[in-house]
């Protein structure tokens, strides 16, 4: 089968090529796996962090891709779930053990155990993949297949930085970047909050213009102050600026959540500008998204169906990863960018 692989860690600024194309062999499913003839997989951030070594893969080659959108082509003996013809997605979350504290805990995506699609396990920048039939999901009939493969990353952790941001109905959220993942937040915020408001900084100015068209109500730049302060804040950016700058604009008693796997260490410098009395004091908090759980992914899918929540996407062909990737190193981004395979 066709693959975009990536055979070493790469640094960005060398070029403009890290994956390549090759003819690898179709994996062949276990008792309780799918094999799935992948039609789209979404771009994430996430792979620019496993290509530049942030969260490098634990072997390589490795085949990229976590926002897989397919059809089941067989299962195995012990599969009860789908049937061959069925779509179904794949996430960040390809297996945990179903154990420990975490997993029995409803928190699988702190298990010690846990494999991420595309890094730990080949994922879905190629024509096939094996999952466990378990960690897949059914996809809603409302979205095509480039419309459904965001929402298994960009939408899903987005959604569970909602719940862990603790918003009410008319409390006030900041977004800091707004790319694949804060694009969708802010559409599930106008639905599930209608008397909130969302406040959005980026760098770009394309950037801020797509969050008025979409409804927020102020957009500015990273240094920018907005109109007041903010119950809490979502950070989607790979560097450390807009963390301690959104700070400064929490209410006491706010939260800040990063949804990040990696951060940049290019701007670590300005860590050393967090201030105590202006940034942390009066009792806010930071608290960070590590993964997903199936849950999340699920409830997401339901609620992204109701509504419905369709993202914006740009599309690219398989062999125009290294295209995508590139783009979104360097902020070209209006929304997701989803590999099409054929």
């Amino acid at each position: 089968m066709k693959a975009m692989v990536l055979r070493e860690i790469y640094d960005l600024k060398n070029g403009t090529a890290p994956l390549e194309l090759a003819d690898i062999p179709t994996p062949v499913p276990g008792e309780k796996d799918l094999l799935v003839k992948i039609s789209a997989c979404g771009v994430c951030h996430t792979e620019l962090d496993e290509i530049e070594g942030r969260t490098p893969p634990p072997r390589l080659p490795v085949v990229p891709g976590h926002q897989v959108i397919g059809r089941v082509e067989v299962g195995g003996d012990s599969t009860r779930l789908f049937r061959p013809g069925d779509r179904v997605g794949i996430a960040w979350i390809y297996t945990a053990c179903g154990k420990c504290k975490f997993c029995i805990g409803g928190k699988e995506n702190l298990c010690p155990d846990f494999q991420a699609t595309g890094r730990d396990v080949d994922g879905g920048y190629a024509e096939y993949m094996r999952v466990p039939e378990d960690f897949a999901y059914a996809i809603p009939g409302e979205f095509s297949d480039s419309e459904a493969a965001p929402l298994l990353c960009a939408g899903a952790i987005g959604y569970r930085s909602l719940r862990l941001a603790g918003l009410k109905d008319g409390e006030s959220l900041g977004l800091t970047g707004f790319g694949a993942s804060a694009h969708l937040v802010l559409k599930m915020v106008r639905y599930k909050y209608p008397e909130s408001n969302v406040f959005v900084f980026a760098r770009s100015e394309k950037e801020r213009a797509f969050a008025m068209e979409l409804g927020a109500v102020w957009a500015g730049d990273t240094d920018d102050a907005p109109p007041g302060r903010l119950d809490s804040i979502i950070d989607t950016t790979p560097v450390w600026k807009p963390v301690v700058e959104g700070l400064k604009h929490l209410e006491p008693g706010g939260r800040l959540v990063i949804n990040a796997i990696r951060k940049e260490d290019a701007d670590k410098d300005y860590l050393l500008r967090c201030d105590y009395p202006n940034h942390l004091w009066m009792e806010k908090e930071i608290k960070s998204v590590a993964n997903v759980t199936r849950r999340d992914v699920g409830e997401f899918l339901e609620l992204a169906a109701s509504i419905p929540l369709k993202p914006e996407v740009q599309e690219y062909a398989l062999e125009d990863a290294n295209a995508a990737l590139m783009e979104l190193k360097q902020r070209k981004i209006r929304g997701a960018k989803v590999l099409r395979i054929v």
